[in-house]
């Protein structure tokens, strides 16, 4: 990080006037938690977070930030997992889009709803849904485990309000399923992580609410098995099968070992484990119905070897629960070096082997944890440090276990990140993975939307 530029006070004091100074937070404690991270892997610096509270206030943040040639870093809920949303060159303002949180309007014939960026989104399903709002999901185009049936925050978005450096609003606040005039702008804001201009509100897609909900978690032999049951369940039940996660062992022990009332879903130990829900739109009694017509095609099919299903929404709840805690407490385990990859549903079992021999062939004892969204190829790859190993050097070893998680991955016609964005994390790889031509088209609408580079800069590009 580059030491922090000081702003002149009057400067500091004219941005703050613009929300008012409540809103203008410059005590260094009370902008903590907008200046580290989750992972406490970033750690910036700035002079000011302002807190805007209508996107007129953002417009005129960043007329100002373009007169005067200031730094802005837009945040949603700091969720984010490779430093896109923290200030790390010097001199930028932090932008917070937490105060929007207005629902505008709510379409029931349509099935949409208009709301404002610092709100929550729905069908998307995150483990960090509890403080993450829709500006940040679309601005880094946000996955989660709802994907398989649902789509990521892309294909839930209909059109974006937007903020742009030049201090103008752009309303592209459209609810039409279809509407081709020309260029879709919405496409270059969603997933740029405020580097072209801010998102302060969204028409988000709206979806029946399941009348009955059913999930299952199995034991398995491999991830072989894992694909094989993916496919004869998406068989059984069709665009109804909304979630279908890969776990390792080694992450259910990690769960086991550090997160207090936890259980293990099974009696017996298995080396994978599959966790899967199914949706019905007429009822309870249906959708039970498909799990277990499911259970009855992959055992008689020896896919797998033991399985539940959640007898009530708290056993299942239990269940979600170990799955979202698989991430967190791997930092209880020491260092950890995490890679957010995605290759097609069919050669994950291939990438899990190899991933796993070369780390553990290059850091003999590396304890590969990989896990996530199979039913759409989105694997989190991470790697937990020897036991007794000494932290500071294996995580001094990042770029070098990249290196041949990435390389394999590309083999496979992957990609490097699926759901997690470029941020500062993977700004260097970016140019390793795509062609000189999708570069310098990136860098020329970045010229044009952003021209003084007010708007995150060093991030992505």
């Amino acid at each position: 990080m580059e030491t922090l530029k000081s702003l002149d006070k009057n400067l500091l004091d004219r941005f703050a006037s613009i929300v008012g100074p409540a809103h203008a937070i410059r005590d260094r404690a009370d902008m903590e938690p907008f200046i580290v991270e989750p992972r406490d892997k970033f750690v910036g610096s700035t002079q000011m977070v302002l807190r805007p509270g209508s996107p007129a206030e953002v417009a005129a943040i960043l007329r100002l930030a373009s007169e005067t040639r200031t730094a802005i870093v837009p945040q949603g809920g700091n969720t984010g997992l490779v430093g896109g949303q923290i200030p790390d060159r010097g001199g930028e303002l932090i932008l917070s889009l937490q105060r929007l949180k207005a629902v505008r309007v709510v379409d029931p014939a349509g099935g949409t709803m208009t709301v404002e960026a610092g709100g929550r989104l729905y069908p998307l399903s995150l483990a960090s849904e509890g403080s993450c709002t829709v500006g940040g999901n679309l601005s880094t185009n946000a996955g989660g485990t709802a994907v398989l049936a649902y789509g990521n925050a892309r294909e839930l978005c209909l059109g974006v309000e937007v903020a742009l450096a030049s201090g103008e609003v752009w309303n592209g606040l459209r609810k039409l399923r279809k509407d081709n005039t020309g260029y879709d702008l919405r496409d270059l804001f969603i997933g740029a992580e405020g580097t072209l201009g801010i998102i302060t509100a969204a028409v988000l897609k709206l979806f029946p609410k399941p009348r009955g909900r059913s999930l299952a978690f199995v034991g398995l032999k491999s991830p072989t098995e894992a694909l094989a049951l993916f496919n004869l369940a998406r068989g059984l039940a069709g665009s109804n099968l909304v979630t279908f996660e890969l776990l390792p062992r080694i992450g259910l022990d990690f769960v086991l070992k550090h997160a207090a009332g936890t259980r293990d879903p099974l009696a017996s130990r298995h080396d994978w484990y599959a966790l899967f829900e199914v949706i019905s739109l007429q009822g309870q009694e249906q959708a039970e119905a498909a799990i277990e017509a499911i259970f009855e095609a992959a055992f008689g099919q020896n896919l797998v070897e033991d399985g539940t299903r959640a007898e009530s929404l708290e056993q299942a709840a239990q269940i979600w629960r170990v799955r979202h805690l698989m991430s967190e407490v791997q930092k209880l385990e020491g260092g950890s070096i995490k890679h957010d990859v995605a290759v097609p549903v069919g050669r994950v079992p291939e990438l899990l082997e190899r991933a796993a021999a070369a780390v553990t062939a290059r850091i003999p004892g590396a304890r590969p944890c990989m896990f996530g969204h199979m039913g759409d190829g989105n694997i989190h790859l991470n790697v937990s440090q020897p036991v007794d190993g000494d932290k500071q050097a294996f995580l001094a070893r990042w770029n070098e276990v990249n290196e041949i998680v990435f390389a394999i991955v590309l083999e496979l016609g992957g990609t490097i990140s699926a759901e997690h964005g470029i941020g500062v994390l993977k700004r260097d790889k970016l140019r390793q993975v795509k062609s000189p031509l999708e570069i310098a088209l990136m860098e020329k609408i970045k010229a044009t939307l952003d021209p003084n580079g007010i708007l995150n800069p060093g991030k992505v590009l």
